[in-house]
């Protein structure tokens, strides 16, 4: 029971005593306090998950204590233990202690490595508070508890203008995800009498035909609660529409890009549609949003990421790419393939944030990737590291990306609907972008002629006090250099689950449910993905099936199974993704490594399209037209026009004007004339008896 309790508030504690006794224990004390609560939680996470596997698991409801009661609303503190959320405790774990440990070494010159490992342990409890929550009004204090740590954390180096305005930015965009997300519990509330999800969850069916009225329109019940829901969702894991901080995050330290923006808070919007699959799947119309939604962010962002050259902003854009393929998973109902690509992603994604922060050490804060080149030899533990986060980024056989990403897009293919195959064809035509783009990475950042030497003399003077990540290091010379073991050993260990997650979960995550079609039990998973893999993944066939191991955490209505169906797709479609990313690998050797001139011809020959693309799309500028600008034009008008012309003019202004122009006209007065005493006199008089007339008549 204490490790039940511990795998959620133990990193709390630790952040705590960091936070308030941080200048008595010192920094070494702060690292210390902070990595032993984090991996303390994800020892007592992964003890869970164990339990869970070995099928010695129940789920139970743990509860901490009473919040709120009024009248009949009372809503209790309460840890949730299910499938689902053990499954996201131990990723946001086990990320977590990685990137805690890393962060000693990397944050080592930082005058606040104490504050920094702080946040980090309060971003940890407030994610793990969003995962165990009961009721909707506990997973918006989580939620809300993430959006402020990101914040703290985007803006840690908040001497700079940059990480500054990063910060406010994507405080400002989840902010309005957040308010769709506190309609969504609104209606919610409205509509079941409750926010408890035991209690939601056990009337969806019930309410499948409820009508809402809704601006004065009648509209089906579950696809608003549905769509407000992924409203917040779509804010907080950067879909199109709401996804501009993203890559503007990445002025935060690279720990925070790894923790944040890899493996837990932009996954939160996943977890929160995988959690509320009950409510999902009786609102049809929803679910198309949804996977519309993932599909157009998979394939803008995969474009976007191809143009870029700042590493950690390429990197950015794939797991924006990544988290389309998640959604849009969830909206053909493929909630389990969605959650296991969650967990694949987070170890890959992780690891390549974390490579990426290796070679910034390396290259004294440079991350522009033309300023890169030749120097795999320099940090070969590092360079052996990042491909083994590419190949499992670019879904090659056996690395854990193939075997959830293949998931996906067979499911969607299974789907049958039309939104269904546009998000396949949308998936094929993303990991062709993928693989391209990762292998561009590579290429530029470890092979090719050096060019740091004369780049970085540039750099250093140039961003003397300004430098775009980890300003606070100077080591003093200009040789690449392997970043220290502290560093290293979490990446280690994120490259164990890059390589193996993917086999190890895959009947877990996909196995065939007890309610599939007759005959179904028996196809052999030697079938899946082209005969590839088959060993593994029939070793772990009769041990765990995807029914045994999410329970009732996931709901799923016979005829929208998806992943059942995804067995029995066509040979192409299991086979078309791994030649698209073998492509996608080979057009990045021949543009950048054999044939090193085509990209720039091409650049010049596709000029409109390159520069779309380069430009993200044009969103901030359409964004700032649309929003900053006039947002600006609205206040200043309401300041000049209202509140001084408006308000204080016939207000307090207004008020003190006339009294001061009648003091002047009564001041003429006072002339020290007698005759003029004697005719005010008079005319007092006269107003006295006309009121006092008036009030008899």
């Amino acid at each position: 029971m204490f490790l039940d309790y511990a795998a959620v508030f133990a990193p709390f504690v630790a952040f705590l005593i960091a936070g308030l006794f941080g200048r008595i224990i010192g920094y070494r004390g702060c690292q210390l306090i902070t990595c032993f609560g984090v991996i303390l939680a994800a020892i007592a996470s992964m003890r869970l998950f164990l339990d869970l596997s070995l099928g010695e698991f129940e789920p139970r409801t743990l509860p901490v204590l009473q919040w709120i009661k009024i009248g009949n609303f009372d809503v209790s503190w309460a840890l949730r233990l299910d499938s689902l959320s053990i499954v996201m405790m131990n990723v946001i774990t086990i990320v977590s202690s990685c990137v805690h440990v890393y962060s000693v070494g990397y944050m080592s010159e930082d005058p606040s490595k104490g504050r920094f490992m702080a946040y980090l342990s309060l971003f940890t409890f407030a994610m793990l508070m969003l995962v165990t929550a009961d009721n909707l009004l506990q997973l918006f204090f989580g939620w809300e508890g993430v959006g402020l740590a990101s914040y703290l954390l985007i803006g840690f180096w908040f001497e700079k203008n940059s990480a500054n305005a990063a910060a406010v930015k994507a405080f400002i965009v989840n902010r309005v995800g957040d308010f769709g997300l506190s309609l969504g519990i609104i209606a919610c509330f409205i509509l079941f009498g409750s926010i408890q999800f035991d209690a939601i969850f056990s009337q969806a069916p019930a309410k499948a035909t409820a009508v809402f009225n809704f601006l004065g329109y009648d509209v089906h019940a579950l696809t608003l609660v549905c769509l407000l829901l992924f409203v917040g969702a779509v804010g907080k894991s950067a879909q199109l529409g709401l996804h501009t901080w993203l890559p503007d995050a990445m002025e935060g330290p690279t720990p925070v890009s790894a923790l944040i923006h890899a493996a837990t808070m932009v996954t939160a919007g996943v977890f929160l549609v995988a959690r509320f699959s009950p409510v999902f799947e009786y609102a049809p119309d929803a679910l198309m949003v949804v996977t519309v939604v993932g599909a157009l962010t998979a394939i803008v962002a995969a474009t976007i990421g191809m143009t870029q050259f700042d590493i950690k902003r390429v990197i950015a854009y794939s797991t924006m790419s990544q988290l389309g393929y998640m959604f849009f998973a969830l909206g053909v109902s493929a909630y389990s393939a969605a959650m296991f690509h969650l967990v694949t992603h987070a170890f890959f994604k992780a690891l390549l944030f974390l490579g990426a922060g290796s070679v910034i050490h390396a290259m004294h804060h440079e991350q522009d990737m033309r300023k890169m080149g030749g120097i795999w030899n320099k940090i070969p533990v590092t360079y052996v590291l990042m491909w083994i986060g590419s190949l499992a980024l670019a879904g090659v056989p056996f690395f854990a990306g193939y075997y959830s990403k293949d998931l996906i897009i067979e499911s969607a293919f299974a789907d049958h609907t039309w939104f269904g195959n546009f998000a396949f064809w949308i998936g094929i035509v993303a990991a062709l972008l993928t693989a391209f783009y990762s292998w561009r990475l590579i290429i530029m950042t470890f092979h090719g002629a050096p060019r740091w030497q004369h780049a970085h003399d540039d750099h250093h003077h140039a961003h003397t006090h300004h430098a775009n990540d980890d300003h606070h290091h100077d080591h003093g010379h200009h040789e690449p250099h392997e970043s220290p073991p502290v560093m290293l050993l979490p990446l280690v260990v994120l490259a164990i689950g890059a390589l193996f997650s993917g086999a190890w979960l895959y009947n877990a995550f996909a196995g065939t449910p007890h309610h599939a079609p007759a005959g179904q039990h028996e196809i052999s998973t030697t079938e899946h993905h082209g005969d590839v893999a088959s060993a593994s993944k029939d070793a772990h066939h009769k041990e765990m099936t995807r029914d045994r191991f999410f329970g009732n955490s996931l709901h799923i209505l016979p005829e929208n199974d998806t992943v059942a169906a995804a067995h029995n797709v066509p040979k192409w479609v299991k086979v078309l993704p791994i030649i698209m990313g073998a492509a996608g690998i080979f057009l990045a050797y021949v543009f950048f490594m054999w044939l090193p001139q085509l990209p720039a011809l091409c650049v010049r020959i596709f000029a409109p399209i390159h520069n779309f693309f380069f430009r993200k799309w044009y969103f901030d500028e359409l964004y700032d037209v649309l929003f900053v600008k006039t947002s600006f034009w609205l206040g200043k008008f309401f300041w000049q026009k209202g509140d001084q012309a408006t308000i204080d003019g016939l207000g307090p202004d207004g008020i003190s004007a006339r009294t001061k122009d009648a003091a002047g006209v009564l001041s003429r007065f006072q002339s020290g004339f007698v005759y003029q005493y004697a005719f005010v006199m008079i005319i007092g008089v006269i107003v006295l008896i006309s009121w006092i007339y008036w009030r008899q008549a």
